[in-house]
């Protein structure tokens, strides 16, 4: 008891300092559990604060957080020819994704909790902890050479327009990651396009190394007699960065087939948004989210029945290549599974019904798949569609429960 009383006795007044009391506010609830808790329960009624329910969700994604850690500096390595084993050069690796990753990480959550932390002071509320999984997940959906002030840029919209312009959190009607995710493509989209974007490094055929990478680590790793990275190094001759999605819009599955084995893609040795590549490590945070509760699962199977059925009847209408990739391999490529797990299950912004999940579920699936196969211009549908059925969410909810009471009406 001798550090809880030592927090109470540290409290800010709320009135003199409104700004310092809000941090105070959050990091105390963040340090110490509700006095009661529920061991069962959904969201909004369960006893389990809502800061807690984020952290088992941002641990959830931890393994993609690792993985894609390593997979910026393989895919980066990949396109120099050097170490092109998995576990070369496993130390550049790694310190080359902490370079670029971490300045993502910190940038993302200051400025997006900054924003949050200035609302909550000024209406003279708590401090809403909704970001806490915002934050984790936009440094995971975006590639990682993204320059920081469009990052900026992106979560202040996202945070401000998309969320505290609604009420915050819990009042947002569009899901605050892919909000951000959208503000870059349309306005910024040359950077988060094409096929050069997902492998870092690159740019004009040589290797972009800084003081971190030629001097802090240079001398570490040589006092090991470990490699080192080589400021001479230049881009292989016949590389492309492209990624599976893209190879498929232009040449169906043979040009996919003819860079990556299914075996890369499922496993995510390939380029891609940072944390969208390995099918394994989404599919464990998929695990820990159903079995503690705070996913729906209803949402998740529903959204890959509605992609199998409309992947399926693409095979059958033919038409061009991307349409006749075969249903399955349709879930190796892209970021389906990551969309699935952490973005169409957010709790605020999907339907909330039991029946409406189902539909809310199924549609995102194949409106999804649609926008991923017949739209030429964007070769992946599960942003827009999650986005585009978020402002349906209330609306099938609604009838949901229109039907429900007329059929208690009928009964009575």
């Amino acid at each position: 008891m001798a550090l809880i009383d030592f927090f109470k006795k540290i409290e800010p007044d709320k009135k003199k300092s409104p700004f310092l009391h809000t941090l105070y506010d959050g990091f105390f609830t963040f340090a110490y559990a509700p006095n009661s808790v529920t061991s069962k329960g959904v969201h909004i009624r369960d006893g389990m604060d809502l800061k807690r329910t984020m952290v088992f969700v941002v641990l959830a994604m931890q393994l993609c957080y690792v993985f894609g850690t390593w997979n910026i500096g393989h895919q980066h390595f990949i396109a120099l020819g050097e170490h092109t084993g998995l576990l070369d050069g496993f130390h550049l690796k790694v310190f080359y994704g902490l370079i670029k990753l971490l300045p993502l990480f910190i940038v993302a959550n200051l400025v997006g909790l900054g924003i949050e932390f200035w609302y909550a002071a000024k209406n003279g509320h708590a401090i809403e902890e909704g970001f806490l999984v915002s934050g984790a997940l936009i440094p995971l959906i975006m590639p990682p050479d993204l320059p920081i002030w469009i990052l900026v840029l992106a979560i202040a919209f996202a945070v401000i327009i998309g969320k505290e312009a609604f009420g915050g959190t819990g009042m947002n009607i569009l899901n605050v990651a892919l909000l951000c995710r959208v503000f870059v493509f349309f306005a910024y989209p040359t950077t988060i396009s094409g096929d050069e974007v997902w492998v870092s490094g690159v740019a004009d055929g040589v290797a972009n190394y800084g003081w971190w990478h030629t001097g802090f680590s240079n001398w570490i790793f040589e006092a090991c007699g470990w490699s080192t990275f080589d400021p001479a190094s230049r881009v292989v001759d016949g590389w492309t960065g492209a990624t599976p999605m893209g190879l498929a819009a232009s040449g169906g599955w043979e040009a996919v087939t003819a860079h990556y084995t299914p075996s890369q893609m499922f496993w995510g040795t390939i380029p891609g948004s940072i944390g969208e590549t390995s099918k394994p490590a989404i599919l464990l945070g998929v695990f820990i989210l159903i079995s503690t509760g705070i996913a729906s699962w209803r949402i998740m199977l529903s959204m890959f029945i509605g992609a199998v059925i409309m992947a399926m009847g693409l095979n059958l209408w033919g038409g061009n290549a991307f349409m006749e990739v075969p249903w399955y391999y349709q879930f190796y490529m892209g970021s389906f599974f990551f969309a699935m797990a952490f973005m169409a299950t957010d709790p605020v912004t999907a339907a909330s019904t039991n029946r409406g999940k189902w539909v809310y579920g199924l549609l995102i699936g194949a409106v999804g798949m649609i926008i991923r196969v017949l739209n030429p211009a964007y070769p992946e549908g599960w942003m827009l569609a999650i986005l585009f059925m978020n402002v349906f969410a209330p609306l099938i909810d609604h009838y949901v429960l229109e039907s429900n009471i007329s059929k208690r009406l009928k009964r009575a």
